[in-house]
């Protein structure tokens, strides 16, 4: 329908599959998994639930009757009920025992911590992807010297592959905080409205000890290895919080690196992949803008805005259990995960077709080279007999009227010259010359690249190797 509004983050940016993760179909029969784990663990623990039941709830648990479910959501104002309601229509055998001793964020929460684990699955495998790619430009590029910038001022020479480790090492550092949320998550599990499994005590006669494994075959059956200790009715929205900030941080990196490429591009270093018939501008044809960049940093600033939600959130919940959380999550929790899945999905186009203007980075270089080849020229001199304190003062004087001549006049830089008709260096230009070999300027960076990709890349690459799909780097739009 185009008479409603519609998220970009679905008809532009996001995947299929991370769609489909917070989708409501996910959602919906994820409940249903839920529903039938319960039930299964209090049949095996002695309530009355029979196999029959379990059954049925087993045929239906992929049909979801939206039609009805809003139906009784409109007369009951309550979604888990209305679902519940649609679920037993569905299961009329069953629907004695559906949601049995279980309050809404049984089903909820679960879902919730489920679809995360998920969705941060999805995002390790795109993570690993272009870490990847980023790996083989680095050490394709490993050798070819470049300009370092401090303070975007030409600084000491580094290497074209080696500044694309440091893209790397902060995603390598983002993986390693997704790992970590994805073994840390948990179920919240069948803690009851206040946290205190009062209901299910109750339903069990007293018997604490299957209260206690109740949790233990629920998180089996949906793959988790436990639930969190205690809880109020939800999880602790610190978890949220968590997973967003881990989130925004690999928005951080990605909006790191598109800022690198759109500064180098404009120097026309590098630049972004450009199609055949890719318009840059409307209204000037010669622009090849870098869109692809700017949209990563656009979609990151999104995402670093919307960590704060679930931090507020957490903030704000009362004792065991609030309902001001519910609106802001169903938004801000699905939105992060999607625009971080669109961000990874246009890093992997760019870091896939970057393209290195080698000739224009050796005439950037050969501007500066004599100023960086200064400290070199001035050794050589001091062999010859030079006075090492009047060398660097007349160093310094011609490089400020070299400078001007580049700033002021627009003319190449004419340091070499100005030193070699010096007599105080007695340094020919040729011998002058022989020290503005670039290679000789960039330190151990061909070393750190290779070090680097073999200590700290090559294990990632073999760790996930069966998660490497590279091939699938078109842009959706």
């Amino acid at each position: 329908m185009k008479n409603k509004y519609e998220s970009p983050l679905c008809s532009r940016y996001a995947s299929d599959e991370m769609q489909y993760i917070f989708s409501p179909d996910k959602k919906f029969t994820t409940w249903h998994r839920l529903w039938i784990a319960l039930a299964k663990a209090e049949m095996k623990l002695g309530l009355p639930v029979t196999q029959e039941q379990i059954d049925e709830m087993e045929a239906n648990k992929d049909d979801i009757d939206y039609e009805y479910a809003a139906e009784m959501e409109k007369k009951l104002r309550h979604d888990v009920m209305a679902h519940v309601h649609a679920f037993g229509k569905q299961c009329p055998k069953a629907m004695p025992i559906i949601h049995l001793g279980a309050t809404s964020c049984y089903v909820g929460d679960n879902t919730d911590i489920i679809v995360m684990r998920e969705g941060l699955e999805l995002i390790r495998r795109e993570l690993v992807n272009v870490i990847y790619r980023l790996s083989e430009f680095a050490d394709k590029y490993k050798d070819a010297p470049t300009l370092g910038f401090t303070h975007f001022q030409p600084a000491q020479l580094t290497t074209v592959g080696k500044r694309a480790t440091l893209w790397i090492n902060d995603l390598l550092l983002d993986l390693d905080e997704v790992e970590y949320r994805i073994k840390s998550l948990k179920l919240l599990g069948s803690k009851g409205t206040t946290g205190t499994q009062a209901s299910f005590l109750e339903l069990f006669n007293g018997d604490h000890e299957k209260c206690l494994e109740l949790e233990r075959l629920i998180a089996e059956e949906m793959g988790f290895e436990s639930c969190v200790p205690v809880s109020g009715q939800t999880y602790s929205r610190k978890i949220d919080a968590a997973v967003l900030a881990t989130l925004s941080g690999i928005a951080q990196s990605a909006g790191k690196f598109a800022t690198d490429l759109r500064l180098l591009s404009h120097l026309k270093e590098l630049e972004e992949p450009f199609e055949s018939n890719q318009i840059g501008s409307s209204a000037m044809p010669y622009k090849r803008n870098p869109m692809r960049c700017e949209r990563i940093c656009s979609l990151s600033r999104y995402v670093i805005a919307d960590a704060q939600n679930p931090a507020y959130t957490a903030y704000n919940q009362w004792f065991e259990r609030t309902l001001d959380d519910s609106a802001n999550k169903r938004i801000s929790v699905p939105e992060a995960f999607l625009a971080v899945d669109a961000i990874l999905s246009i890093y992997l186009n760019v870091a896939s077709g970057i393209r290195v203007y080698e000739k224009v980075i050796e005439k950037h270089l050969s501007e500066e080279l004599p100023f960086m080849a200064t400290e070199n020229i001035m050794m050589d001199a001091v062999k010859k007999g030079g006075n090492r304190q009047e060398l660097h003062e007349r160093i310094r004087i011609h490089s400020i009227a070299s400078g001007a001549v580049v700033k002021e006049q627009g003319l190449p830089n004419d340091l070499i010259s100005r030193i070699a008709a010096d007599p105080l260096f007695g340094l020919t230009e040729e011998e002058i010359t022989a020290n503005l070999d670039a290679r000789k300027y960039v330190g151990r960076s061909p070393e750190q690249v290779t070090e680097f990709l073999k200590s700290e890349v090559e294990p990632i690459i073999s760790r996930y190797a069966q998660l490497l799909n590279v091939t699938d780097t078109e842009l959706k739009v």
